[in-house]
């Protein structure tokens, strides 16, 4: 009698802990009783149709036998009422535990579902190069991420690399199959190259190796073959390699690397450019990367008049090291710019700015604090959480919150930068993209592809500040 009463006391005690930590955590409270009224609204309603059922079932057995048989299908009906009753209360409990998971690239994506193929009109397919030795574990994640991307995407896939090395790859992480069906259905080729472009040589390597997976996939944008060309390989190998095969923009000194940062507003990021082409710049290279960045936003992010800032120390005019000041007053002049002034770091994620233009050095070193910061925030809140058995419950809550935050600050879930101002669609993804980053940038190519960046981009070369 004794253990009875102590469980009793220990069980009142966990349960008067658990209703003051919902107590401290109010929006989870709200949360969990809107789906647990919906589920129990939804059992009574159940409930109640059962036990009307169950009478109908006594009354028609006092009447007679057939009539019983009659009440037999009425029960069942009403048991197919029910579940299907507490399967919607499962339905909305679920949806109100579990809200939509924002997607970076939401303004990028065209209409899919899980079956894919089911909703995708071949016919309206485009070509894609992708360099498939590129990065620092190609050509396993790479080839993961492209037949996954034909799935989901209106796209096809020329993979350029080493055939046998490829083959090999595919039997050991068990896409052989899939990859042999996509040959099949004219959605994937292989396409044979020499040796890639190591991750640590030289940018002017590609005019040596002149077969490389890099250059061979170029050719293949340059001959009209592909529409586009993506690579996690060597960024300045890329780069180079876009120059000498498919050329600059006439105006266009320098091209840049722009990449999409998450902001506020969940659904309308930020583009900053440059983030590692350039490490020397001049102010009229800046002038041209906010051209440039205006023509993306315009087309990719639909923004009618996007908001360009320029990244210094501090918001006058009269901040900045001569690179700033000299870049300031070209932007101001140009007629063609919804110029706002100087951002300064912390405005960079406010969401006050739709272009965010900077020097390649200080791009470059913003992009990988942001990338750092995903992971160190998820780890922070997740060693502020209370220990015990509290700690357990409030995890279990808040888990899907924070793996929001993670989805939202994950560089994974940009996948890629597009390389502006050579004339054709490159993707330049991380060195260690896995499949997630290949999808993600993909689905960046076709996007610009499908919106006519290039065709804008030709446009924009005659304005007179790039004629002069």
């Amino acid at each position: 009698m004794a253990k009875e009463n102590y469980r009793k006391i220990n069980k009142a005690r966990a349960i008067r802990r658990l209703v003051i930590w919902y107590k401290r955590n109010t929006a989870v409270t709200s949360i969990v009783d809107s789906a647990a009224n919906s589920a129990a609204t939804a059992s009574n309603v159940a409930e109640n149709v059962v036990s009307s059922a169950g009478s109908v079932v006594n009354t028609a057995s006092n009447v007679a036998g057939n009539v019983v048989s009659s009440a037999g299908s009425v029960v069942n009906t009403a048991s197919n009422v029910a579940g299907n009753v507490v399967s919607s209360a499962g339905s909305i409990a679920k949806n109100t535990l579990q809200p939509l998971v924002f997607d970076p690239l939401k303004r990028l994506q065209t209409s899919e579902n899980s079956s894919g193929k089911d909703i995708i009109n071949n016919s309206k397919r485009v070509w894609i190069a992708v360099d498939g030795m590129g990065g620092d574990h190609a050509p396993g994640p790479i080839l993961e991420g492209c037949l996954d991307a034909i799935q989901r995407l209106p796209i096809n896939i020329k993979f350029v690399g080493q055939i046998e090395k490829i083959n090999v790859t595919a039997k050991k992480i068990g896409l052989s199959e899939l990859m042999e069906k996509e040959i099949q259905n004219n959605r994937f080729e292989l396409v044979a190259s020499g040796s890639p472009i190591g991750m640590n040589e030289e940018a002017t390597a590609v005019r040596k190796k002149k077969e490389a997976s890099i250059n061979v996939a170029m050719n293949l944008v340059k001959n009209n073959e592909a529409k586009a060309v993506y690579s996690a390989g060597n960024s300045g190998a890329l780069m180079a390699s876009a120059i000498f095969r498919i050329g600059r923009l006439k105006g266009i000194d320098r091209p840049a690397i722009g990449a999409l940062f998450p902001t506020r507003d969940q659904s309308r990021p930020v583009l900053v450019l440059d983030v590692g082409a350039n490490t020397d710049c001049k102010p009229n290279y800046l002038l041209q990367f906010a051209l440039l960045g205006n023509i993306y936003a315009k087309d990719v992010l639909q923004i009618d008049s996007p908001k360009i800032g320029l990244l210094n120390i501090g918001e006058e005019d009269c901040k900045g090291n001569e690179l700033s000041l000299q870049t300031f007053k070209l932007l101001s002049k140009e007629k063609d710019l919804n110029f706002l002034g100087n951002c300064e770091g912390r405005d960079v994620l406010s969401g006050e700015f739709d272009v965010v233009v900077c020097d390649g050095f200080t791009g470059n070193v913003l992009l990988k604090f942001l990338e750092s910061v995903g992971g160190v925030l998820l780890d922070i809140l997740k060693s502020e959480l209370p220990r015990g058995r509290r700690g357990k419950v409030g995890s279990a809550f808040l888990k899907s919150n924070l793996l929001r935050i993670k989805k939202r600050l994950d560089h994974a879930e940009h996948g890629g930068a597009l390389l502006l101002g050579v004339n054709g669609i490159c993707v330049i993804g991380h060195g260690s993209s896995k499949s997630l980053s290949v999808v993600s940038a993909l689905r960046l190519a076709h996007s610009a592809v499908n919106h006519d960046v290039m065709e804008h981009l030709i446009q924009l070369q005659k304005l007179p500040v790039l004629n002069s």
